[in-house]
This record gives C-alpha cells, structure tokens and sequence, in this order.
C-alpha cells in the first residue's frame, strides 16, 4: 500500500483524475474521421461528446454517497471495472447511435475515479493544503490534454479511431491494477446512515445551505463550461475552419493547453502563502482577458489558428489557478461529507459543460464564435462571482 500523504499518493491520484480529461482529449482529433466513418453528421458525432458529459454528470451523483458509507476504494474499484467494460466495446459499435451510448457508459464508469480523487484530498487534507494538493494533482491531470491529443492525433493518422479506445482500455486497466493493489482505504469514519435518496437529497441541501459552497460551486461550473466551450468546438474550427490536419491540430490544441499547466504548476507553488481566494482571483481574471481576447480577434477579423490558441491558452492558465483552488475551497467545510461534496460538485460541473458543449456543437458553422462568445461570457460571469462573494468566501480563504 502507498503511505498516505506521500508524493506516490498524489502521483496515483492525479492519474485517476486524468481518465476523464484523457477520454475526451485523445478522442477529439478523431471526431471528424468517425463522422465520415458512420456517415453521420457534425451535430450526431458532438453528441458522443455530450453523451459522455452526460454520463460523467449523472455518475458523479451516485459515487460520492456511495463511498461515504463503503469507502472509497470498493467503489473506485466498481467504477473503473464499467469504464474498462464500456471501453472496449466502443471500438465495435456499429453505428454512431451505439457509439453514443457507450460513451454515456464509458463516462459513468470514468467520472467514479475523478470524483473518489477528490473525496481522497478531502480525507487527508484541507484549506491552503487541500488546495496545494488539488494544484499537484492537476499538474499531473494537466498533462493529459498535452499528450492525449498527440496520442490520438498519431493513432488517428496512422489506424483509425477504434485504436485510440483500445488505449484507453489499456489505460483503465492499468488504473485499476494501480488502485487494487496500491491504493489505500482513506475514509476515517464511514457514514452510519444507509444510503436512499432521502439521506443523499439531505446531504446536497446541508451543502446547498453554506454561502460558500455555492459560490466556489458557481466558479468552478462558470470555469469548466469555458473549457468545454473550447474542448468542442476547438476540432472543427480548427480542422475545418482553418485547415490543420489531425495531427497540427493535436499539436495546436496540446500548446493551447500548456496554459493550464503552467496555471496549476503556479498554483502549488503560491496557494500557500497567497491562500485560496487570492489565487481564484488571479485565475478569474486570466479567464475573463483570455475569453474577451478571443472575441475581440473575432469581432475585428482577427481570429487566426495563431489567435484562437493563444487566446485559449490564456483562458486555459487562468483555469489552472481557479478551479484546483475553487474544489478545494467548496470541499473544506464539509470533512464528513467529503464524498457527497466532491459528487456534488462534479454533477453540476459537468452538467455546465454538457450543457455548453451542446449548444457550441448546435452553432457551430463558419466562425470562430462558436467557442469565442461562451469564453467570454463564462470567463466574466466566473469573475463576477469571485468580487461579488468575498464576504460569504472569507471562512475558507487561507
């Protein structure tokens, strides 16, 4: 077993959190290849995107009390055995309806491993530490969209889109191997009350009751919708729009995401000695200047490949900073409900980027506002709640 609290710990934690971020970054370069492949159209191969959001949605309500009352590792176990199953039987679906639906499955096995990462921080850590160790975790989380989208852009090139799911399968395999024999049990003291819908609706409306919890719910949703805004959209603009082959594309959408990498490494570094608040308002500031950069280059005329993915990268750095800092903020007053908390959160972070990635895949067309306009507006709207809850924040700030 590894020692909990030690950098293995984290090491293993930020590989869990990554499987959700890998399954959609690796799997972007191919959407247009699948599109062609089942004779489908944009707006039915999005919704393998949206799907999946959907599903990692939904999940993250059921894990969360789950492993309040059976610890976290049994039900990471269970989770990852669905993502592993789903995964590959992607590869054989016959038609892009099925290929929707095992996405849904895939995503709802993958969310359990985000969702128990974060409850495992929670057990162990909190405040300033708790968002020290979420930074770390997204430094490691953050190399996903680096790599993945090169992954996916070579397997793309050179096999086709059923390989990049056989590596994800190989990847949850090993994650589960890593947790079986690894991983230790976190959970000091197991809920007493049995897990029903009234005992879970009773813990969302004691955590819907702290100001707190609602306002860093409200950034990290306003945040992450941004990111998917740019996650769904970013494939076709830039491959259809502006000509980059899957494998410029991966390369683009890799040095675009080197923001928030360069945000979390910032983040690890600093969030001790600035606290938590002030590190959410230098990221909800990048956000705000990266999301109106983009618009304003649309608006003018401006908006190149070049263009776009810097402006991204900025949106991107500013999520880096924000959002570990945020979920480790939302979590800290609630140590005995760590894993309804971290469900909780998660549910209406991924409805937010369901919701968004649907209505960019119903715009897009022939301009980059598709993805410009929703990075704008959500970077502000997170910035405009980080100044107007700083009284009701102020508990959790250091």
């Amino acid at each position: 077993m590894i020692k909990p609290g030690s950098l293995a710990l984290t090491i293993l934690l930020g590989l869990l959190s990554a499987v959700g971020p890998f399954s959609t970054d690796m799997y972007v370069p191919s959407m247009p290849g699948i599109g062609t492949a089942f004779g489908a159209t944009t707006q039915q191969v999005q919704l393998t995107i949206s799907s999946y959001l959907v599903g990692f949605a939904v999940g993250q309500i059921v894990y969360g009390p789950l492993s309040d009352r059976y610890g976290r590792k049994p039900v990471l176990v269970a989770a990852l055995l669905l993502y592993c199953t789903a995964t590959l039987l992607c590869p054989i679906s016959t038609s892009i309806d099925m290929l929707i639906v095992l996405r849904l499955f895939q995503a709802f096995g993958g969310c359990g491993a985000t969702v128990l990462a974060r409850a495992v921080v929670r057990d162990l850590y909190a405040g300033a530490r708790a968002g020290r160790e979420m930074a770390i975790i997204a430094v490691v989380m953050g190399l996903a969209p680096l790599v993945a989208p090169l992954i996916g852009g070579v397997l793309e090139t050179y096999f086709d889109w059923r390989a990049i799911f056989v590596v994800m399968a190989l990847i949850g395999l090993e994650c589960l191997a890593l947790v079986w024999w690894y991983l230790p049990e976190t959970l000091k003291e197991r809920a007493a009350e049995p897990v029903s819908l009234v005992s879970v609706l009773k813990s969302y409306r004691i955590l819907l009751s702290e100001r707190s919890y609602l306002a860093h719910l409200s950034i990290v949703a306003f945040a992450y919708a941004g990111l998917f805004a740019w996650i769904s959209g970013a494939t076709f603009v830039l491959q259809e729009l502006y000509a980059l082959t899957p494998i410029t594309f991966a390369a683009a959408f890799a040095a675009g995401s080197t923001g928030f990498l360069l945000g979390t490494t910032i983040a690890a570094r600093l969030v001790i000695r600035l606290g938590l608040s002030r590190i959410i308002g230098l990221g909800c500031v990048a956000l705000s200047i990266g999301g109106v950069a983009m618009a304003t280059a649309t608006a003018l005329g401006l908006d190149t490949a070049l263009t776009v993915v810097l402006s991204a990268a900025v949106y991107l750095f500013g999520l880096g900073l924000a959002l570990p800092q945020a979920m480790a903020a939302a979590l800290t007053p609630f140590p005995e409900r760590a894993g309804a908390a971290s469900s909780l959160l998660g549910f209406v972070q991924q409805s937010a980027a369901s919701l968004c990635g649907a209505l960019v895949g119903a715009w897009l067309g022939a301009s980059a506002w598709p993805i410009a306009a929703p990075m704008a507006l959500l970077g502000l709207a997170a910035l405009a709640v980080w100044l107007l809850t700083r009284t009701s924040r102020a508990s959790v700030a250091h």
